[in-house]
């Protein structure tokens, strides 16, 4: 839905309702893993995430959020509206798709790598995949291809 709406604005067609479409032009796909580490779901999901949490929250918090002074309730306060690097990101690309009919391609690229690197946290917080996330911002329409390690395709080099 993220794809769709707020996050990218990256096709105009709709979500579907099923989980099973195969002719949508967004695709979620976390392998299921064999096995998982039972001490590791005790701080991987806090503790070793504390380093993506704060750079994404940089790039996805309200690190610009101010408060309105609409709608104030007995103390003063308003609500709070936050702009993100994404939301501006995605805002500009919608303001030139409105005038030029087709959305800059390196401001989805770039919307598209905090994207990727959002979920894969979440992916690893969920405790859904041990894999630790890496920290790059994977630009372009498509995911790069990454060549295997050394460690996961047991090759040994000296």
């Amino acid at each position: 839905m993220s794809f769709y709406s707020y996050y990218a604005l990256g096709t105009d067609k709709y979500p579907p309702f099923t989980l099973n479409s195969t002719d949508y032009p967004a695709e979620l796909d976390i392998a299921y893993p064999e096995h998982l580490s039972r001490v590791k779901v005790l701080f991987k999901w806090w503790l070793l995430a504390i380093p993506h949490y704060l750079i994404l929250g940089a790039m996805l918090g309200s690190g610009a959020t101010f408060a309105m002074g609409v709608g104030d309730d007995e103390q003063g306060y308003g609500g709070q509206v936050g702009f993100s690097l994404l939301t501006l990101l995605v805002l500009v690309g919608a303001i030139i798709l409105l005038f030029k009919e087709k959305f800059p391609s390196s401001i989805f690229d770039f919307a598209m790598g905090i994207n990727r690197w959002m979920y894969r946290v979440v992916a690893y917080a969920a405790l859904m995949t041990d894999e630790y996330p890496p920290f790059r911002l994977d630009m372009g329409p498509s995911e790069p291809q990454v060549p295997p390690s050394p460690a996961t395709t047991g090759d040994v080099s000296l």
